[in-house]
């Protein structure tokens, strides 16, 4: 009967030690479950049959953020700043200066020799007369920087971007340029259809130079956006009424004809050229009154000019 009892407590002894054993294993198991992974169950109470809903709920991504790149627009150039009405006609080479009137951000880049070449601008915003320190004669300040050049008396202190769009007056937005061409030309067009149009996007001009030791400029060239179109204008810095002058007259080839022999122009024979006739004779329109063909052509508005 003693032996009976000490192989029944061993019996017992071993089962109670297996059962440990199993629950330390489920313990262990449940401790390597991913903990990242986090699941919520929801209850819903007005089901009909009373199951559990289970909505696994992700931890949030967190995104990088890009750090802001300018596509190295300052790339090789040296940021400083000049007062907008600094009368100094020096510049500084390969630098990049603000232009821009007040809040504005209009660039400006100087290359090694301290010309002015490129001005962008990814708004142009007008002036704006009622909030901003005006003067009477439309401008911000009552000079403009002496770039060498402007001393000239057919070139003016001409702003790439003028007052009225927001331009300052030193040397980082002023070039010699043609009076004509500035007043009345390309320049003045220009500047007209912006303010016209309310102002302008994606501005970019660019100043090129007959050499490295001027600072005249030669030729401009102006591409912006106005109401989703794309404009560019490209002009010499010349007066633009001797351009138109000198497209007007005919080659030497076909201008002059001592005898004033039209018989080669006339192809009817009638002793009058129309404007047909001298186009399909190879002159060029319109036809002045000093050529030798006017006298031989109908004037209907006696202007002066055949075929304007």
């Amino acid at each position: 009967m003693k032996k009976k009892m000490n192989y029944l407590i061993l019996l017992f002894t071993i089962i109670f030690m297996v059962g440990c054993t199993n629950v330390e294993d489920a313990s262990i198991t449940d401790k390597e479950t991913d903990p990242q992974e986090v699941t919520k169950v929801n209850t819903n109470k007005n089901s009909e049959k009373g199951e559990a809903t289970t909505t696994v709920v992700d931890e949030p991504v967190v995104e990088e953020t890009p750090s802001e790149s300018n596509d190295d627009l300052f790339s090789g150039y040296k940021l400083i700043e000049v007062d907008g009405g600094d009368l100094s006609g020096y510049r500084e080479s390969n630098v990049a200066v603000d232009i821009g009137y007040g809040d504005r951000e209009y660039w400006a880049f100087t290359n090694e020799y301290g010309q002015l070449v490129r001005i962008i601008a990814d708004e142009i915003i007008l002036q704006d007369g009622r909030n901003e320190p005006v003067l009477s004669s439309g401008r911000y300040y009552s000079d403009e920087a002496k770039v060498p050049g402007v001393e000239s008396d057919v070139l003016d202190e001409g702003h790439i971007i003028a007052d009225s769009l927001g331009g300052v007056s030193n040397a980082y937005n002023i070039t010699p340029q043609d009076s004509n061409l500035n007043r009345f030309g390309d320049q003045a067009y220009m500047e007209d259809g912006i303010r016209s149009a309310g102002g302008a996007t994606n501005f970019e001009a660019i100043i090129t130079y007959p050499n490295t030791e001027t600072q005249i400029p030669s030729s401009y060239q102006y591409t912006y956006t106005l109401m989703g179109n794309e404009i560019v204008d490209t002009f010499d810095n010349v007066n633009p009424d001797e351009v138109i002058q000198s497209d007007s007259e005919p080659s030497d080839s076909t201008s002059s004809n001592p005898n004033g022999d039209i018989s080669s122009v006339d192809t009817n024979g009638n002793g009058q050229v129309t404007i047909k006739e001298a186009k399909a004779a190879g002159f060029s329109m319109p036809i002045m009154s000093d050529h030798w063909l006017y006298p031989y052509m109908r004037d209907n508005d006696g202007d002066g000019m055949v075929g304007e």
